[in-house]
């Protein structure tokens, strides 16, 4: 009794019982062109084949380069599938190995630098990916969280030491700027008729006498020493500030310590204005609907979304947004701390983030580098102001 054509046990029957399967032996897959052949005949068949040898010719140029390529898509698509199958249990490595090649497109461990699933997974513990245990049943993986309360406070800590860093380079720049005007004053002072005093070694000539400390004032005073005209215009113009007078009621020069003296305090209390103003007007989120920003979430690398651009297109909670690719490719939502303000050409729209005019438009006019800052004109009561905003405190806004 001959057998039929479409008999179950006919050649083309298990040929395609074998090819709806999906899975096919190992050693008839190219990984170059990502062909599976059911067959050895099909698989030299293919080896003969043009295209076959224009991929091989490409892999004799960079055969490093390209292992490596698959060694990386292998351990990303690997420990995908460790995270969000077994986050927190502790599994066999085999178990999930099975799991990860039963996708008939997945990139086999013949064609990466690991030789056995052995060697990975020693691999993954001396990187510190997964906690590994070799027991006699085999190789046992569990994947290392990250706190991510833990990652937000890192980032937070590194923002923060960032702003003291910018905050302390802009203060020695005016502390710097202040000592040169103020030596540009004494050299003012030093006019021809005008007796200046040398430094000389500090000496006790009253023996055993108790020591008396005296300011700087009382000494000048009791030299009595005629004002130059330079010093009489510099405290007249800082008179409201300084108000400063000699014993018989005149104008006198200030020592430059004196004026030193006088611009820490007056960049002191500056400073704590500034603090308290931000103190005052800033809130716990800045999101809002319409923004350009940058997505900063490591996370997000394996996506390719790390440094993209994005539109916030609406908000999901106070501090949490869904954000729209430029080109509309991707949408994903992001908490506000791994988002990053972006700032537009001069002439842009912006909109300022914190501070008294806290959502309100704005268009940015300058940049300063050397200060971390932004020049925006705003427009308060009917009125234009131009106002200078930390980088973090504005953000272009979807044209």
């Amino acid at each position: 009794m001959g057998k039929g054509k479409n008999d179950f046990l006919s050649p083309k029957a298990i040929s395609n019982r074998i090819k709806a399967k999906g899975l096919q032996k190992l050693r008839w897959y190219c990984q170059m062109c990502g062909k599976q052949c059911r067959d050895e005949n099909g698989f030299k068949c293919h080896l003969d084949s043009d295209s076959h040898k224009r991929q091989m010719m490409v892999f004799g140029e960079a055969p490093d380069r390209i292992i490596e390529g698959f060694s990386e898509e292998f351990e990303a698509g690997f420990m995908e599938l460790l995270k969000r199958s077994h986050p927190f249990s502790r599994v066999a490595a085999k178990v999930v190995y099975n799991d990860y090649i039963s996708n008939p497109h997945h990139v086999h461990m013949n064609s990466t630098k690991w030789l056995t699933l052995t060697e990975f997974v020693k691999y993954l513990g001396r990187e510190g990916l997964c906690r590994v245990d070799e027991t006699p049943k085999g190789w046992f993986i569990s994947i290392i969280q990250e706190d991510p309360m833990a990652e937000l406070s890192t980032k937070n800590r590194l923002k923060r030491d960032r702003a003291e860093r910018e905050e302390e380079e802009r203060h020695a720049r005016q502390l710097a700027a202040q000592v040169e005007r103020a030596s540009e004053f004494a050299g003012r002072d030093a006019s021809p008729g005008s007796t200046a005093t040398a430094p000389a070694e500090l000496r006790r000539e009253d023996g055993d006498k108790p020591l008396a400390f005296g300011s700087l004032r009382d000494q000048q005073a009791a030299r009595s020493a005629p004002a130059a005209v330079a010093a009489a215009e510099f405290d007249a113009a800082d008179d409201d500030r300084s108000g400063k007078r000699s014993s018989n009621g005149a104008d006198r020069p200030r020592s430059k310590m004196e004026m030193l003296m006088e611009a820490e305090k007056r960049a002191a209390a500056e400073k704590a204005s500034r603090q308290q103003a931000a103190t005052m007007y800033e809130r716990g989120f800045w999101l809002r609907k319409g923004l350009v920003v940058k997505i900063m979430s490591a996370e997000l690398k394996p996506a390719g979304l790390y440094k993209q651009k994005g539109i916030v297109i609406c908000l999901v909670s106070e501090q949490v947004g869904e954000v729209e690719l430029m080109d509309g490719s991707a949408a994903v939502q992001v908490h506000q701390s791994q988002l990053e303000t972006v700032i537009p050409q001069p002439g842009g729209r912006v909109m300022v983030l914190n501070g008294p005019f806290r959502g309100t438009p704005a268009e940015l006019v300058s940049i300063d580098v050397d200060k971390f800052q932004a020049r925006v004109k705003v427009v308060a009561d009917g009125k234009p102001r131009e106002l200078s905003f930390e980088y973090e405190d504005i953000c272009k806004v979807k044209s």
